[in-house]
């Protein structure tokens, strides 16, 4: 039975990009992971072998470095999209690039008075932690016409210990799980949102500052509403990106449900109640998934309902 070619792409994964700008003595620090896939007209060089529309993937890592170097990183989606565009308009058979980014966080380190005297400096500036926090992910995909921009993060991990109940669902024979009236209400926010900027001709969203602005949302939402449900805090969540950003149309979640369980410690004569401060077992498996897609009114769905590689 005959086969033909089906979807396919290239590139250089997971190039890890630190750019160091320096202001006086004041330095600023970007620390991304890069990668890069490729696809357009590339039936030889699966066919046949032919690398004649082939740019090497060793050329795309230098690309990443160089554009480090000559444009800087202004933020992940400024300068996946310089990358992008690169790609497609420099080299006739590339019909799209998609540029997925991570960036690490890091905090300045502040120094104690006796080091900073001992050095000469009133403050330490060149001096990171690495935030132990959320990553931060963007995703440009450019076909020589259109944009699509999706932005967010992972792994940031959320916690209220209070004011969430869980109560009134549906009970069978193999139900064993207790009503809550006071529980603990905790998650590892994997979230991605997309942008309605997908042309030149529009005006670019500020990303530094979208970027904020909606994790911020994202986390008033989480510590402000009274939650029956995970599935009620994440529509809250996303609602309040929406309301408040225009520039974004969908967002995406996949909320882990991280159980805490209260633990029995009648055996050894002590009461364990919320109402006095209790003691959990925080389990990190097996664990409830809830996920969804928040629109705004009027707008398809584009974020992939599977996230998992993105």
């Amino acid at each position: 039975m005959p086969t033909i070619l089906g979807q396919n792409q290239y590139g250089k994964a997971e190039n890890r990009v630190v750019k160091i700008t320096r202001d006086g003595d004041t330095h600023h620090i970007k620390d991304l992971n890069v990668s890069v896939a490729l696809s357009g007209e590339m039936d030889d060089v699966h066919y046949s072998g032919s690398n004649a529309h082939v740019l090497p993937t060793d050329t795309t890592k230098n690309t990443v470095f160089a554009f480090a170097k000559e444009h800087g990183i202004e933020s992940a989606e400024q300068f996946g999209i310089h990358l992008a565009r690169h790609f497609v308009t420099s080299q006739e058979p590339i019909k799209t690039a998609r540029i997925r980014i991570e960036e690490y966080a890091w905090d300045r380190i502040a120094a104690s008075d006796a080091n900073s005297r001992f050095i000469g400096s009133d403050e330490v500036k060149h001096s990171f932690v690495r935030r132990n926090q959320e990553i931060r992910t963007a995703q440009i995909t450019f076909d020589g016409e259109k944009w699509q921009v999706m932005s967010g993060l992972k792994d940031l991990t959320v916690l209220n210990s209070t004011n969430s109940e869980f109560w009134g669902y549906v009970k069978d024979k193999y139900t064993t799980l207790k009503e809550a009236y006071d529980r603990i209400l905790a998650t590892d926010v994997s979230a991605r949102w997309r942008y309605n900027w997908t042309s030149d001709e529009q005006r670019m969203p500020n990303w530094e500052k979208s970027y904020e602005q909606a994790r911020k949302h994202m986390l008033h939402a989480f510590a402000e509403t009274y939650s029956l449900s995970l599935q009620q805090t994440l529509y809250q969540m996303g609602s309040r990106i929406i309301n408040n950003r225009s520039e974004i149309d969908e967002i995406r979640f996949s909320l882990p449900n991280n159980h805490h369980f209260l633990v029995d410690l009648e055996p050894f004569g002590l009461k364990n109640d919320t109402a006095d401060g209790a003691v959990y077992f925080a389990a990190d498996r097996p664990y409830g998934l809830i996920e969804a897609t928040v629109l705004r009114d009027g707008v398809e769905s584009q974020i992939p309902v599977d996230m998992t590689n993105l």
